[in-house]
């Protein structure tokens, strides 16, 4: 018993500087849920030029393409294009991005879903067209990673000529 006399006190000590740092750590917050004012500002939101595209792996792009969902384009220049392509993609090379897209403004929505993919995983060209989709505008960015090899080697639709 005699331990527990002089415990007690100095859980108490320790309670109550508990109490004081939370207090007083939070008032803000207590003061704003007391009062029903919040005084903290709302950060604005990023710019679209801070967002990424998502990557996508094969079955997410394989279920939207037999939804007839998104938009599929080639990353790829227009001769690798023509060698073979996802079925009903279009050709949007990276390094024509400046001259392609005024037309491409005007045909495709800004609220369509664009995936976008090229030569696999060491590729990164579309991960490149689609920040600069973003930037123009362009909400749901996808890149398909594993790109043309991987859904061709899956035996999926492909149109143009094969190797």
């Amino acid at each position: 018993m005699i331990i527990f006399r002089g415990l007690i006190p100095q859980m108490a000590v320790i309670i109550a500087i508990a109490t004081a740092t939370g207090l007083f750590w939070n008032r803000q917050l207590l003061v704003e849920s007391w009062t029903g004012v919040v005084k903290r500002s709302v950060s604005p939101p990023l710019p679209t030029t801070h967002r990424l595209p998502l990557p996508l792996g094969m079955a997410q792009v394989k279920e939207l393409f037999d939804r007839g969902e998104g938009y599929v384009l080639d990353a790829r220049d227009a001769t690798t294009f023509a060698g073979g392509h996802i079925k009903g993609a279009t050709s949007f090379p990276l390094g024509e991005f400046p001259s392609r897209l005024p037309q491409f403004l005007k045909q495709v929505p800004k609220t369509m879903p664009l995936i976008i993919y090229c030569n696999g995983y060491g590729c990164h060209d579309s991960m490149d067209l689609g920040k600069k989709l973003i930037a123009a505008g362009y909400w749901e960015i996808f890149v398909f990673e594993g790109g043309y090899p991987e859904w061709r080697g899956a035996g999926y639709p492909v149109e143009g000529a094969q190797p």
